[in-house]
């Protein structure tokens, strides 16, 4: 005996599995500073929300410099459940990038990058 499954319950079927995919990633919904942004130099508080709750002990932010250097910032314990938040100090002129990573509390992980100028 062969089982038939009609096409509209088929493509349903697989729209919710692809929903359910993408709902399980934290993704970020603001940053700051944003992707492209240019900010004076110093001290550059880092904001970056989520879609979902993140696993803060797990998670990671480093920033990196034009030259290749790496700094890895400190997340602040009293930030949301979705989000991190730290600062950034001392940030010269130049082109920076945020590198971020998550877990978030389904167990997946995201990974991305943020790039803004400090002028």
């Amino acid at each position: 005996m062969r089982l038939s499954i009609p096409l509209p319950f088929s493509v349903l079927l697989l729209v919710l599995l692809s929903l359910q995919e993408a709902i399980a990633h934290a993704i970020v919904i603001k940053s700051s500073p944003a992707a492209d942004a240019v900010v004076p130099a110093g001290n550059v508080p880092v904001h970056l929300q989520f879609n979902s709750r993140i696993d803060r002990d797990r998670s990671k932010v480093t920033l990196i410099g034009a030259g290749g250097t790496e700094q890895r910032l400190a997340p602040a314990a009293d930030s949301p459940p979705d989000a991190l938040d730290a600062e950034a100090k001392g940030l010269s002129p130049g082109a920076w990038r945020l590198r971020w990573q998550v877990l978030s509390v389904d167990g997946h992980i995201t990974r991305g990058d943020i790039r803004f100028t400090v002028r």
